[in-house]
């Protein structure tokens, strides 16, 4: 599972859809996704903690964070794009340190952070069960690693209702918040086809951490989980 040689392409896209990134983004999670962050993060990231924000794009899960412990938190930003950390300077009143690679080769010690995040990011893992693994190998014990991101709902119906919005509506309405550049999210669907269903999403997690707490949105095409080490 994950995106495989897929990874290439999505990471060209990205790279050019950079200065509509954020305005889009919002649009086609019908303007859920601020509220979905938090709901995410809080009581899962605390004062004092060391946090990785991994496939970090424009940092918007750290802010969150920030946020939600008034600012007193230590945040590292990883992204395999650097065009995309460097924009990150412009969200932050202080640069947070930053790092470049991707989730299958994550460049710290073990145990080093207490919680990890991923806000839309870990659907692009070129292998997603090695991803996790990592993602659990950096985390302390008790440590907590949370995800925000489309679901993929379990009941066919559903779930095909979810496919045809990213394949049929999404291209229109990033077309209109991000003109011609807006189009190219529609890889977002490709990503959404080798993105595994929420239930074994859930089932991949627990191979590797002791309790996993899912909650859904939108009928199963937005979730928020949090896994524990």
């Amino acid at each position: 599972m994950g995106l495989g040689s897929y990874w290439g392409e999505v990471m060209d896209v990205l790279r050019e859809i950079i200065p509509v990134y954020d305005k889009v983004n919002s649009i086609i999670s019908l303007g859920k996704d601020a509220e979905h962050r938090n709901r995410g993060i809080s009581g899962r990231v605390l004062p004092g903690n060391k946090i990785l924000d991994a496939g970090s794009g424009f940092g918007n899960m750290s802010k969150t964070a920030m946020k939600l412990t008034d600012g007193k938190i230590s945040i590292t930003l990883y992204d395999p794009l650097v065009p995309m950390l460097k924009n990150t300077g412009k969200h932050f009143d202080k640069s947070p340190d930053m790092a470049n690679g991707v989730f299958e080769h994550i460049p710290f010690r073990d145990e080093e952070f207490d919680a990890v995040l991923c806000g839309y990011s870990l659907r692009d893992a070129i292998n997603l069960r090695i991803a996790i693994s990592e993602i659990h190998r950096v985390l302390k014990n008790d440590g907590r690693f949370v995800i925000v991101d489309l679901g993929k709902p379990d009941e066919a119906f559903i779930r095909a209702g979810v496919s045809f919005y990213l394949r049929c509506i999404l291209p229109i309405l990033a077309f209109v918040a991000g003109g011609r550049l807006g189009l190219k999210f529609g890889t977002l669907y490709g990503t959404f086809k080798r993105w595994p269903a929420n239930k074994k999403l859930e089932a991949l997690l627990l191979e590797k951490f002791s309790r996993v707490e899912f909650e859904k949105d939108l009928m199963g095409g937005a979730i928020m989980v949090a896994a524990y080490k």
